[in-house]
Parts: structure tokens; C-alpha cells; sequence
């Protein structure tokens, strides 16, 4: 398998879920500025939407967004534990946690990045961002993880976009939990291994 990402973008997820399912891949860079591989392919051929993260099958065929490709991978190596099996309510509170990160977290930090969302624009999302950490906070009082004591898909991808309030002057440490769920993730071994591979460890 072949996964496509971009240096601590949201394809972090997936990159941290491989590495925990122990699943052999090739990491595949690919700028997002000019939307190319190293070697001058146009990603757009591989993934037409010409965004991270984008999976590639032994077979050639490519599966994309970040909360498809964590559930497959978890999928294939059941043993880890990553996902609770399909069917059940644990399963739903997981898809639950992926909609929830991906709709009003991951969605809220874009204008942040983005020169063409003004100022005013940029002060709404993060205030609708300081809301939903705070409220993150709040769910993560007493566990150690997300679905409790079981560390899954969804952490990686809440690691991910918390982690991006570095780049955008979002401080953490006003939500204490978090915070130290933050340190608790990043201590793992597959995420000091996917952290170092991008080039993230400071």
C-alpha cells in the first residue's frame, strides 16, 4: 500500500494508524503547493481531488478521506484493537467521534491556513474552535482515551488537528485535559515513528 500525505496535514491520521495496525506501506510525499510528487507526477492523476490523505491498493485503486481510510485500516488488523467491531454501539460512538473531528474541528482550523479568509472569519472559526476543545475537554475528563482506556482510530485523528493549534497560535494548555491527552498520544511508539518519518519531532 502506498499512503500519499503532506508533512503534519490530516493524512498524519492514517500515517499514525498504519504504523499502530504494524500493516507494511510506503509513505508517498506530495506538496500541496504544487499539488506534485517528488518525482513531477501531478497527484491530481492519483487523487482527483487533489487533497491528502489518499490510500493506494496493491491493485492501483486509491481510497480517500482520512476517516474511511483509518476504519479500513483498522479493519485489517482487528487484533490491535483500533476500531470496535462493525455493528456495534461502540462502533457508532467511533464514527461518531470521526464525523464530530472532521466536521467541526478539522473544517474550522482551514480558514486559519487560508490568506483568503479575512480577519473576521478567522476570529469566528476560532471561536467556534475554542468551544469544541472546550467541550472536547470536558469528554475526555477520567478517560484516557476517547472510547475510555482503548487508544483507536479516532485519537489519531483528534491528535492530528489538535496538534495543529501550534502553527495558529491556539494554546492547549487552557484545557489541562487535553492537553495531557496530547502528551499521552504523542508518547506512543507508532506516533514518535510517523511524527519522526514527516520530520515533526522538535
Amino acid at each position: 500500500m502506498k499512503l500519499y500525505y503532506s508533512p503534519a496535514a490530516c493524512s498524519l491520521s492514517p500515517h499514525i494508524v498504519l504504523r499502530e495496525a504494524g500493516l507494511p506501506f510506503e509513505l508517498v510525499k506530495v506538496s500541496t503547493k504544487t499539488h506534485q510528487l517528488a518525482d513531477g507526477t501531478d497527484f491530481f492523476a492519483i487523487n482527483p481531488k487533489g487533497y491528502v490523505p489518499a490510500l493506494q491498493w496493491d491493485d492501483g485503486e486509491v481510497l480517500t478521506e482520512g476517516p474511511a481510510i483509518v476504519q479500513w485500516l483498522a479493519d485489517q488488523a482487528p487484533d490491535k484493537g483500533l476500531a470496535p467491531p462493525a455493528g456495534t454501539r461502540e462502533r457508532a460512538r467511533l464514527q461518531e467521534w470521526l464525523n464530530f473531528i472532521t466536521s467541526e474541528l478539522h473544517k474550522q482550523f482551514t480558514p486559519l491556513f487560508s490568506p483568503a479568509w479575512d480577519d473576521k472569519a478567522k476570529a469566528a472559526a476560532r471561536t467556534v474552535l475554542d468551544k469544541r476543545l472546550a467541550w472536547v475537554n470536558d469528554q475526555l475528563q477520567g478517560r484516557d482515551y476517547l472510547l475510555g482506556s482503548q487508544f483507536s482510530v479516532a485519537d489519531a485523528y483528534l491528535f492530528t488537528v489538535a496538534s495543529w493549534g501550534q502553527y495558529v497560535q491556539i494554546d492547549v494548555s487552557q484545557w489541562p485535559t487535553l492537553a495531557a491527552y496530547l502528551q499521552r498520544v504523542a508518547a506512543r511508539p507508532a506516533v514518535q515513528a510517523a511524527l519522526e518519518a514527516e520530520g515533526l519531532k522538535k
